[in-house]
């Protein structure tokens, strides 16, 4: 009687849990307090962790393991709703600005900005930036001052004999004051329009004449040294040009959203 009974109640956990996966829908592949988990969510799955990869290299795929990774994520979901989580404001606020991103990514992924960068249009945008460098870079001390007549006066006393290095740690309000204003080297990229055409113009050993007028405010010039820098060549920096290629591109689909729309700022 005992065997029977036995043998009768693993019948019945048999054809119950026979019963309970052959009423998980067919496009399932698990449920969790009768909330199903469907293949598509479980292939989304894969290919994320596919993404994360940052070896390149296809791993064998674990299914247990995906499938309790993501029935712990479908509990914690719900037990967050559970406690009201997703009625929350800054959740709210969170969820909505995630999903803005991925509808930004899907647009960019769309537009213009995703078309394969050419090789051709790497080496255009090289030759351009090469013909438009200056290979000159110069090395140099500066006074700063707030106005032109303290700049005339520190020219005057160096002109008269004073130290450059001092006038400079004694006078100068930049930061490279108390260096002696010495700034190192610098191109054209890195320094004022102004200052740096003034020291192109200029002969290594002497200061400017005349107060030199930035943003900043009127520098006096010590032009230190000169010297011609080689550009860098093609092949080693083509893969650095693709994104900004990229980003010219992004920048320019916007502007032409922008021109389209109707903006109001208060």
């Amino acid at each position: 009687m005992n065997k029977f009974t036995l043998t009768s109640a693993s019948i019945l956990l048999v054809t119950l849990t026979s019963f309970s996966a052959y009423a998980l829908d067919s496009k399932a592949v698990a449920a969790v307090n009768g909330k199903t988990i469907s293949q598509e969510q479980y292939q989304q799955h894969l290919k994320q962790l596919a993404a994360q990869n940052t070896q390149g290299k296809q791993a064998p795929v674990n299914r247990q393991m995906v499938l309790d990774e993501l029935i712990n994520r479908e509990i914690l979901v719900q037990e967050a709703k559970k406690l009201k989580l997703d009625k929350n404001k800054n959740v709210i606020a969170q969820l909505e600005l995630l999903k803005n991103n991925l509808l930004i990514q899907a647009l960019i992924a769309r537009s213009p900005v995703a078309k394969p960068v050419t090789d051709q249009e790497v080496k255009d945008l090289y030759d351009k930036q090469v013909a438009n460098a200056n290979p000159h870079e110069y090395k140099a001390r500066h006074i700063l001052v707030k106005d032109e007549d303290a700049a005339k006066k520190i020219i005057e006393k160096l002109n008269n004999g004073a130290s450059f290095e001092e006038t400079a740690k004694a006078d100068s309000i930049g930061p490279s004051g108390k260096d002696g204003g010495d700034i190192g080297w610098f191109s054209e990229a890195r320094m004022a329009p102004e200052f740096f055409a003034a020291a192109s113009k200029m002969i290594k050993g002497t200061h400017s004449q005349t107060p030199v007028k930035t943003e900043f405010g009127y520098h006096v010039i010590k032009l230190e040294d000169s010297r011609t820098r080689e550009l860098p060549k093609f092949e080693d920096i083509k893969d650095q040009i693709r994104p900004v290629i990229q980003n010219q591109r992004l920048q320019k689909y916007v502007l032409d959203l922008r021109s389209k729309a109707k903006i109001e700022v208060k």
